[in-house]
């Protein structure tokens, strides 16, 4: 890290994937990252990339849905550096079960990650953030807010609801939040990232046919706009949910 100190980005389910790549271009930016994931291993690997970036990382093994570990993550994160200027709630799990056919339990999962998941940061962050003059808030929407279903014929309705609860929270809270803090969502198309590999393989054609852009997205893609969102001077943009899905026509 230079003698002049970093901005501090926390991201949660940083580990790999959509996570991975905005910690990795966020650093590249210049931020310090606190990578929040289940897997040692996935968080070691990104740590290290970040550490050959010039920039320093810490790591947390955390489920998102716990409220109490966030609130100790956030509380290190402070006694650490004593900032936290952009708080990406990346961290999610999609559930592919109709309504006849999902148990209740696995709905609470799925609203606890998806949705509460980003409260349990968003919460603890708040304060740090307000004693430093402000920063930005990113949630992980999804083009499945939009439109029930992506380019799937199972349905998807918890991860639907959950990633819709994201947009109304967001909208709520940068009216909240302002003019101090800033807060926005993105709601990605079909990404290709390690999770999704094997079903976009098989149909990676099909679905870059039904995309204007004729390609389905990547990591770096998402990231762009996530950095955007943490850095651009002077900021007017808040309570929006950006769809970056290169103007998918097919549902």
């Amino acid at each position: 890290m230079s003698d002049e100190q970093s901005k501090v980005a926390i991201v949660t389910g940083g580990g790999r994937g959509i996570g991975r790549g905005c910690a990795l271009d966020l650093a590249r930016h210049g931020f310090d990252i606190v990578l929040v994931d289940l897997i040692e291993g996935d968080l070691a690997s990104t740590a290290a990339e970040i550490l050959e970036l010039g920039q320093e990382a810490l790591t947390f093994i955390a489920d998102v849905s716990d409220h109490a570990r966030a609130a100790e993550i956030v509380a290190e994160v402070d006694r650490h550096w004593g900032r936290i200027d952009v708080l990406f709630n990346n961290a999610g799990r999609s559930m592919s079960k109709g309504i006849e056919e999902i148990s209740e339990q696995e709905f609470d999962d799925t609203i606890a990650i998806n949705l509460k998941g980003a409260f349990n940061y968003i919460q603890p962050t708040v304060p740090v953030m307000r004693r430093n003059g402000g920063g930005r808030i990113i949630n992980m929407s999804s083009m499945n807010a939009h439109t029930g279903g992506v380019t799937s014929a199972v349905s998807k309705f918890s991860y639907t609801a959950a990633k819709a609860g994201i947009i109304g929270m967001t909208k709520a809270l940068a009216k909240e939040l302002a003019p101090e803090i800033v807060v926005n969502a993105v709601c990605p198309g079909v990404i290709k990232t390690e999770r999704s590999n094997a079903m976009i393989d098989a149909r990676e054609a099909s679905l870059s046919a039904g995309i204007s852009l004729g390609r389905v997205g990547t990591p770096q893609d998402v990231a762009s706009v996530v950095t955007f969102l943490a850095t651009a001077e002077p900021n007017f943009i808040t309570g929006q949910d950006i769809q970056i899905d290169g103007m998918q026509w097919v549902r």
